[in-house]
């Protein structure tokens, strides 16, 4: 079995607007046919991919794929889309058995879902991506509801639309023209279609707003989500108050430490350093090098603020717990995170530092020093 996938991109979809056809504009820096194609080009199962174009938009073609369009051919289309898939299909490399018929201006198919459409054509000549209508339907007349309609039954159709080629081949040659989709074709010829389960973000790019929907799929799809834990441990020494978070808060002890000590600002740092594979503290700051004797701990942790950015991430939330029995942190809870969010660079409300007790069990119970736990999100991009 060969299939091949046939990318019709001939029509000049006005309702976008612009200064090209939609299909050569602009979609998250790459041209939206760019991006179709890709989505075969990468896929195991296709073995040729026929791109169907305007005869004028050769020029446009070739600048929108750059590298990438070795190995796909091209054909003229015709003054109709039954012309142009019929063109596209007359084109199919020797030994295809099977062909994908997909819109060029439907970006984001999925992997997932060639493979369904494929999939289906073992039982049926031929099968179609769709989805279900789920809202209530009327009928209009004269810009009012003349009645309720049922959409029971009823499905969106999408595509890439897969046939035997030889199946679909003589449908369209016995066809009238005018048909709406390639499924419409096969049915007039007698073939069975299967309906396979379709996805809601493979969207057709038809006016404006859409390409704005198709980059928050493409943000949502390229998304690294990195979780880091960071845990610390500091005792406490003679002093007068210990730092938390940046806040020096009243007590009667200090906590020990060869820079200020300061558990939940490395507690967190670690957090992030963890995020990114990237160690702890003691790997780039190590504590037998003087120079970080008594150091604040915000250079610590503007480091790791620093190296996330640079690795193309951003703080989406932190999560820091403080155990401990004294001092109090309740009433300086609020001045640490203004604080911790005002040196990473966040917004207050995407910071969390709250206390706890161990119920007076182990060290931090017998009051001998603090610990803490912090969870933090990374996000790209």
């Amino acid at each position: 079995m060969t299939v091949t996938a046939i990318i019709v991109a001939a029509g000049r979809g006005t309702r976008v607007g612009g200064d090209k056809p939609k299909q050569y504009q602009d979609l998250a820096g790459r041209a939206v046919l760019a991006r179709t194609i890709e989505a075969f080009a990468g896929h195991p199962r296709i073995g040729a991919i026929v791109a169907v174009l305007h005869p004028e938009d050769g020029a446009l073609f070739e600048l929108a794929l750059a590298d990438s369009a070795a190995g796909v051919a091209t054909v003229p289309g015709g003054a109709s889309r039954d012309a142009s898939v019929m063109a596209g299909l007359k084109a199919a490399p020797e030994g295809t058995t099977r062909v994908l018929i997909h819109d060029g201006a439907r970006p984001m198919v999925s992997a997932a879902l060639i493979d369904r459409v494929i999939d289906a054509l073992d039982d049926a000549p031929g099968a179609a991506p769709a989805l279900p209508v789920t809202d209530a339907l009327w009928r209009g007349r004269d810009g009012k509801v003349a009645a309720p309609h049922p959409r029971e039954g009823l499905f969106r159709a999408q595509t890439p639309q897969g046939f035997h080629l030889r199946a679909i081949l003589a449908a369209h040659q016995a066809h009238p023209g005018g048909a709406a989709d390639d499924v419409e074709v096969a049915l007039a010829a007698g073939l069975d279609v299967a309906i396979v389960e379709g996805d809601e973000d493979n969207l057709k790019i038809t006016h404006k707003v859409d390409f704005a929907r198709a980059e928050r799929v493409l943000r949502e799809r390229n998304m690294d989500i990195r979780t880091g834990n960071g845990f610390d441990v500091h005792a406490f020494c003679e002093g007068d108050g210990v730092i938390l978070c940046g806040i020096k808060v009243p007590h009667d002890k200090a906590l020990k430490g060869h820079s200020d000590a300061d558990v939940g600002m490395h507690t967190v740092t670690d957090a992030i350093y963890g995020a990114l594979a990237e160690g702890d503290i003691g790997q780039h700051f190590p504590p037998s090098d003087p120079q970080w004797k008594g150091a604040a701990s915000e250079i610590f942790l503007k480091h790791a603020v620093a190296l996330a950015a640079e690795r193309g991430f951003r703080i989406a939330n932190v999560d820091l717990t403080l155990i401990c029995e004294r001092p109090k942190i309740g009433p300086v809870a609020g001045a640490m995170r203004s604080e911790m969010a005002r040196l990473m660079g966040m917004d207050e409300a995407r910071v969390s530092v709250k206390a706890t007790t161990s119920e007076r069990l182990g060290f931090t119970g017998r009051e001998e020093g603090i610990a803490a736990l912090a969870t933090v999100t990374l996000v790209a991009p």
